[in-house]
């Protein structure tokens, strides 16, 4: 449970102007993006207005690795508390100086709302600069709820759950083997989503990794043991061309029950599970082909299809 944990810096510049540094890794997933909004949803602006520098631990020691589909939850609480930090700060400053409460600060559509006067969040922002208000802070989450005994295998391993459904339609050529995935109609829990379309580009993007894992990745060793499938040109993953032609992702419209970053839920690994949808399907065609459910193995490559649908149609006679 160690790992469940993250840090973050950020700064506000009397200009308006939001930096962070946080320590999650961007590696195409969208995380900057999402971490991005989040500062930006603290402060009441514009996403433009958040600058992302590169993760450094020299800013913020101690990092996560960015792994098991958290770097969205850690980092972005890590992030929220940060900037929850330097907003009270300024509303409690703003709120003196207009004589009247913080309760009665709000930030909303990049200006500052105190009492019956408003103004830009960079005019509020100079303000506090010249009030002597620190608008520089870290922020720092810890999962909560996580316990678990090694010895005893028993505890709270997870904060939540994640769950999706696929519905998936292929066809085989029973004389070759070959096949191919014509349709995919994917339900997602996503919670509250930060961003659907990163989330269900991220959807998609795991399906088709599933569906490589149990069709065409196969591993073959040689009688000495050397792995032969050591490169593209043998192991074969999924291409773009290998996608459903009819793909229709939909994300589950309900809030996630634990109080994670706006009750978002992660969405990376879990999806990739959807790509057994495939496998069952191809399964099916099999079985479609005789009397008899064949014992269909993994990966199920055009060999596999193949020798699955002899067995099918074998049985009984």
């Amino acid at each position: 449970t160690h790992l469940n944990q993250a840090g973050a810096l950020v700064h506000v510049y009397q200009d308006g102007s939001i930096h962070l540094n946080h320590g999650g890794t961007e590696m195409g997933q969208g995380l900057f993006r999402k971490v991005a909004q989040v500062a930006a949803a603290g402060f009441g602006v514009d996403t433009g207005t958040v600058q992302i520098t590169a993760t450094d631990t020299g800013k913020v020691p101690n990092t996560s690795a960015t792994a098991a589909s958290s770097g969205s939850d850690l980092n972005g609480m890590a992030v929220k508390a940060a900037c929850d930090t330097i907003r009270d700060r300024m509303a409690e400053f703003l709120a003196r100086e207009h004589q009247t409460v913080p309760a009665k600060v709000h930030f909303e559509n990049g200006r500052v709302f105190v009492g019956a006067e408003d103004m830009s969040f960079a005019e509020a922002a100079a303000r506090c600069y010249q009030g002597r208000v620190s608008l520089s802070s870290t922020g720092f989450y810890a999962t909560p709820k996580l316990s678990w005994d090694r010895k005893a295998g028993r505890g709270r391993a997870f904060y939540y759950f994640a769950y999706g459904a696929a519905v998936t339609e292929v066809v085989i050529d029973t004389l070759t083997g070959e096949n191919r995935i014509l349709r995919a109609d994917i339900l997602h829990d996503a919670g509250q989503s930060l961003n659907p379309a990163i989330d269900i580009g991220q959807i998609e993007g795991a399906y088709v990794q599933g569906a490589g894992w149990l069709t065409t990745e196969e591993l073959v060793w040689d009688s000495k043991g050397r792995l032969r499938t050591h490169a593209p040109s043998t192991y074969k993953i999924p291409a773009c061309s290998d996608r459903p032609d009819i793909f229709n992702v939909a994300l589950w419209d309900g809030r996630n029950r634990e109080e994670t970053i706006y009750r978002s839920k992660a969405v990376g690994e879990p999806p990739f599970m959807l790509g057994i949808s495939a496998f069952m399907a191809l399964a099916d065609a099999c079985a479609a082909c005789g009397s008899h459910y064949p014992d269909l193995q993994a990966p199920a490559t055009a060999e596999a299809v193949l020798a699955a649908v002899k067995r099918a149609r074998g049985a009984g006679q």
